[in-house]
């Protein structure tokens, strides 16, 4: 039953028409083509029984080159199919599972495969959409060589594509106060004051004995110990403005999909400099497993979306909650001059703020008069702001992060 409910249509005209000269050579008590008939009858069943029987044992595997693709680049899918069997697989045909984004499903026809085989096809799949993509499962579709059955067979393992936004390389700029608040990312020690000052102290009950320094016991007579250094960890803040209203175009060349892409470049570079970055959006504060890695602010900024959010309330908090940050950066749609005031008021002295302003008038054409109002309320309050209009790189404006403008 297996085998007849896998038929084709090729394979189920083939049956009708046996039928119907069935009924012929019985009505014209033709025996010839009685023996037609049951030829053509006998094929379809025939490989029906056969490839309902087939036991192939297939193991498959999949590797994605790169995980992460930058949005519009290619990844290269290689399966890896093995006949683990000791028979030869009949002919096959192999369909990966892909969503729309990647592109359309990539099918593969394997003729045979021997014994203990083992076969390699890649492709490749490209998006112009961030996001998470998984890929598969994969089918196989067994079938006789005459097309009559066909028969599915699909494996259980998925893979996922990241898909993250565009990174652009930065020039290297060094911001003043970007290592406040927590030193650098190599190991330092603390003032000679300090409980974990590298100078030798008094023992105490509990301490390794492998730490204790004997010149100093000596010395003082008694049992001293090394202090042992710290890991000093620079860190800063990244805001993200999501929010709807404050962004203006659709698809991957709208304003927020600028704003993404500069966030992305921003936290990398950074990053690439030993900074650890926490990422902060209008919605609050995201979690970041690995806030030193760019790997990880890459993948949730490859899941960000647009909100409902009318304020940057919750993103100001978030920011004025974390503390200890030498360095905020702030990535803004259209913002008005309250907006502008409270984001000013997170910059004091020991902190560098530096805002990314995006021209939002270059995406609809309508003027934004709010902006220059907000950009003299942050530059009065000592932040380095960045206008970056449509179609204008960021490594063009970044330069200007360096130094401080006066307000007009």
């Amino acid at each position: 039953m297996t085998g007849l409910k896998a038929l084709t249509p090729r394979g189920r005209s083939f049956l009708a028409a046996g039928v119907a000269a069935l009924l012929c050579a019985f009505v014209l008590g033709e025996h010839d083509l009685l023996r037609v008939a049951v030829l053509i009858i006998a094929m379809p069943l025939m490989a029906s029984v056969v490839v309902a029987r087939t036991r192939y044992r297939l193991s498959c595997a999949r590797r994605l080159d790169p995980a992460r693709a930058p949005v519009g680049t290619d990844s290269t899918v290689t399966l890896r199919l093995e006949n683990v069997t000791r028979l030869p697989t009949g002919l096959l045909l192999v369909e990966d599972t892909l969503q729309y984004a990647l592109g359309t499903r990539p099918r593969f026809v394997l003729d045979r495969v021997e014994s203990r085989g083992v076969r390699e096809i890649d492709y490749k799949v490209r998006s112009d959409l961030r996001g998470r993509f998984p890929i598969g499962p994969l089918s196989i579709r067994i079938t006789d060589p005459f097309g009559l059955v066909e028969l599915a067979r699909s494996f259980t393992i998925t893979d996922t594509l990241v898909v993250v936004p565009q990174v652009v390389p930065l020039p290297p700029v060094r911001l003043s106060g970007e290592w406040s608040g927590g030193g650098d990312s190599r190991t330092r020690s603390v003032a000679s004051a300090g409980d974990d000052d590298v100078a030798p102290r008094d023992y105490r009950q509990g301490d390794d004995l492998r730490r204790v320094h004997w010149r100093s016991t000596a010395r003082h007579g008694e049992l001293m110990v090394r202090r042992e250094e710290q890991q000093w960890q620079s860190r800063g803040a990244l805001l993200l403005d999501t929010r709807r209203h404050a962004h203006r175009g659709e698809g991957p060349r709208s304003s927020f999909e600028v704003a993404v892409s500069a966030a992305a470049s921003i936290g990398v570079h950074l990053s690439g400099d030993g900074l650890g970055l926490r990422l902060v959006t209008d919605q609050g504060p995201q979690h970041l497993p690995d806030a030193g890695q760019s790997w990880s602010l890459l993948d949730a900024l490859a899941v960000v979306r647009q909100s409902s959010a009318r304020s940057l309330e919750h993103g100001v908090a978030a920011l004025r909650q974390g503390g200890g940050e030498g360095l905020v950066i702030a990535v803004l749609g259209s913002i008005d001059s309250a907006e502008a005031q409270a984001l000013a008021k997170l910059r004091h002295p020991g902190v560098t703020g530096v805002a990314v302003l995006l021209d939002v008038e270059g995406w609809d054409g309508f003027p934004d008069e709010a902006a220059e109002q907000a950009r003299g309320v942050l530059t009065s309050a000592g932040w380095r702001v960045l206008r970056l209009p449509a179609g204008t790189s960021l490594a063009t404006v970044w330069p200007e992060a360096a130094y401080r403008r006066s307000a007009a």
